[in-house]
Formats: structure tokens, sequence, C-alpha cells
């Protein structure tokens, strides 16, 4: 009996895999689901959220070295000494060795700081660091949301671009088909038609542009959503104008100085480190801790009693060879450093507020004048093809009328991503686009 080869076997289930990822409908989002998918699934904002979980686990960590102590040993031992080499000399008239000896000892030992105050600090510190790398997670999801917000506008632009293409290209072929009819009727020419030709190719190839560039937007938008790479990706939302709350630029920095978490990101290591600072500073304080064990103790198990010890221990340094200083004065060069970026950081975000209200209201002013402009544009188109329709004049105004709605269509759409896009910006300026984009 011949033997099937594995490929031959395994080959259905493969063409059957493929099949069924090319089968697969579309998945379709708008835009505050694709947002809610982003915070889920975006490789950035799981790698901020794994941050903070080992941030807490670091001050689980720190809080225990102020909590007691305890651990269970046990041990059986034998051991023989030299004792010409433990005393340095032999003893005449006794052997050079002792032993051998055995030793059994079981129980508990325990240990407790009743007086640290850099185990303290660094519990404090850690709080501290935990409260950081909350705010440096919702910074990461923050500007995540901006991109997908982003990156989805840029697609609603794509596809808005696509449809105007697709109705340019529809409308250059309705006049190529009328320039060729004029011309078998007599009225027309051969150079209208030819005109009328070439506008048809340009608004194919713009068309064919338009979609390639649509595709590229939306892969980088599933990108940014960490989806499956056979998963199509279409958008529910249209590009629409949708009017922003009206704030002063003195509010919108107010606002934005209390909520974005970059400024609380760095209030909190300030806190972090002057907890670190005050460690290294009382690290030359006395230092109490109880101590003991309590075991049963014997040469072996069956001989074995009772035996304990306690203890307290009172620890001083008195010499460390400049590490405390140097500590010390590290965390004060640190504390400057974080003067200077919260400085720089709140001249950023002035900068940013401030760009991001010029911008949406110039983009409000552009999509007025833009609508306006789409308007007067089809009304030329009409009237042009009316005229070349009755022999009044060639096709040379209906050529310039359309070339004329094709930048009144482009100036629509760009206006309205700008507007989009500058609400998106002014949000993420004040620390609240997460709020904004999540239902």
């Amino acid at each position: 009996m011949k033997k099937i080869p594995a490929i031959l076997i395994i080959a259905p289930f493969i063409i059957s895999g493929i099949a069924f990822a090319q089968e697969s409908p579309p998945l379709r989002l708008t835009l505050g689901e694709a947002v809610q998918l982003a915070l889920r699934q975006n490789p950035q904002v799981q790698l901020a959220n794994l941050n903070v979980a080992q941030s807490v686990q670091d001050g689980v960590a720190a809080r225990a070295g102020l909590l007691p102590q305890a651990s269970l040993s046990a041990f059986d031992a034998v051991q023989r000494r030299n004792l010409e080499a433990f005393i340095g000399t032999r003893i005449p008239g006794h052997a050079q060795h002792a032993g051998p000896f055995q030793t059994f000892q079981v129980g508990p030992q325990f240990s407790f700081p009743v007086f640290d105050l850099t185990l303290w600090r660094k519990w404090q510190a850690s709080r501290h660091g935990v409260r950081a790398e909350e705010a440096q997670e919702l910074s990461v999801r923050e500007q995540t949301v901006l991109l997908v917000v982003s990156q989805y506008l840029g697609g609603l632009r794509a596809s808005a671009t696509v449809r105007e293409a697709q109705s340019r290209a529809d409308l250059a072929q309705a006049l190529y088909t009328q320039a060729v009819e004029l011309q078998k009727e007599g009225v027309g020419t051969g150079l209208d038609s030819l005109r009328a030709n070439v506008e048809l190719q340009n608004e194919k190839q713009r068309l064919i542009a338009a979609k390639t560039q649509r595709e590229l937007t939306l892969f980088g938008l599933a990108r940014l959503l960490n989806l499956d790479p056979h998963r199509k990706l279409e958008l529910a939302d249209e590009m629409e104008f949708s009017e922003a709350p009206d704030t002063t630029v003195a509010e919108s920095l107010e606002l934005a100085f209390a909520a974005r978490p970059e400024v609380k990101s760095l209030e909190s290591r300030e806190q972090m480190l002057r907890a670190e600072s005050r460690a290294a500073s009382e690290a030359r304080l006395p230092r109490v801790n109880i101590g003991g064990e309590w075991a049963y103790q014997g040469v072996s198990a069956s001989t074995a009693i009772p035996s304990y010890r306690y203890q307290v221990s009172v620890d001083l340094p008195l010499f460390t060879g400049g590490r405390l200083r140097a500590e010390r004065v590290r965390a004060e060069i640190e504390l400057k450093k974080v003067a200077r970026e919260m400085e720089e950081l709140r001249s950023q975000i002035t900068l940013e507020v401030k760009t991001a209200h010029a911008q949406l209201e110039s983009a409000r002013n552009e999509v007025e004048v833009a609508n306006l402009g789409v308007t007067l544009a089809r009304q030329e188109v009409g009237q042009a093809q009316e005229k070349f329709a009755a022999g009044v004049a060639n096709n040379i105004e209906v050529i310039s009328a359309q070339d004329v709605l094709a930048r009144a269509n482009d100036n629509q759409i760009d206006a309205l991503y700008r507007y989009n896009q500058g609400r998106a910006d002014l949000a993420r300026a004040t620390g609240r686009v997460e709020k904004l984009y999540t239902p």
C-alpha cells in the first residue's frame, strides 16, 4: 500500500483555513469602538498596564520591609574540628582534633524593625512611584487615543476623497459621452471629445490614487488596533462637522495644568525623590530591631530540648565612606532636574493649547468658506454643461469648471478633516481626549 504524502493530507485544511480567512466579514467600527478596541489591544497600552502592575508589586515588597519576618529552619549537622588549627598550637596529651559532634535543631526564627526610618521612606517612595506609573499609563492611553482618532479621521478623509473622485469620474464620463454624441450630430468637434477624454483619464487616475491612499490609511489604523492582518476593516462613521465647546485659552490652560497626566507623573516623581532624599538623610539615625528564635536543640532528635534566643539590636552608622552624602546629593540633583522638566512641560502645554485653539478657530472658518465654494463650483459646472449642450460654447468652460469643482471638493474635505483633527488636538492638549472619544 502506497503512503500518502503528508502535504496532500493537510492541504485541504490549509486551503479551507485560507478560504475562511478570506471569507470572514470585514470589521466595521465607529470611532468610539475603534478607540475602545485600541485601549484593550494596543501593545503600548498593555505595556503601560504591566509597568503599573510591576510598580504595585515593588510597593508591596517595600512595605514588607516594615512588617515582621518569620521563617522556619531545621538542620542536623555533624562536625569535627582541628584543635591545632583552631587555637594555633597542639595541646600535649590531647588529640589533635575534637569531635565529631552532632547537632540537631528545628524551630522558627523572627525579626521585626522597631525603628528604621529608611524603610519607611522607601515605602513612601514606592507609593509615589505607583502614582507616577499610573499617570504615565494615562499619558500612554491619551497618546494612543489621539493616534487612533487621527488615523480614523485620516481614513474618513480618504474615504470622502474616494467618493468625490468617483463622482468626478462619473461626471467626466458623462461629459465625454456627451461630447462624442455632439460630435456625431455635427454640433461638437473632435477637439472637444479629445479634451473630454483627457479629463476623464485624469479623473480615473485621481480615483486610483484616492483608493490606494484609503487602503494605506486603513492598514495604519489596523496596526494601531492590533488586529488580525487577514481581517479587513471598514469605517462606520462619516466625516461631519460637530461644534466644539466654546472655551477661552485661559480656561483651557487651567484645565490642562490640572488634568494632563504628564504633570501628575512629574509631581509624583518629585514626591518620590523627596522621600528618597529623606531616606538618605535619615540613614544616619540609629536602627532598632527585635529578633530571635525558638527551637528544639540537641545532639540528636531524641535528646532535643526547648531552647530560645531573643535580642534587641541597635545599629548606628559611623563611617560610610561618603555613600550617604552621595545618595542625598544625587536625590537633590534629581529634584532639580524634575523642576526643570516641569518648567519645560508647562511651556510645552501652553504652546500646544494655544496652537490647538488657533488651528481649531481657523478650521471652523475654513469649513464655512469651503461649503460655499462647493455650492458655487457645482453651479458653475451646471451652467457650463448647459451652454456646451446648447452649442453656445465649447467644452473648455466645462473642463475648467470641473477643475474648479475638484479643488472645491478637496478644500471642503481638508477643511472638515482639519476641524475634527483640531478638536482632537485641543482635547489632547487639555488631557481630555480619552473622555471625549469614549462612549
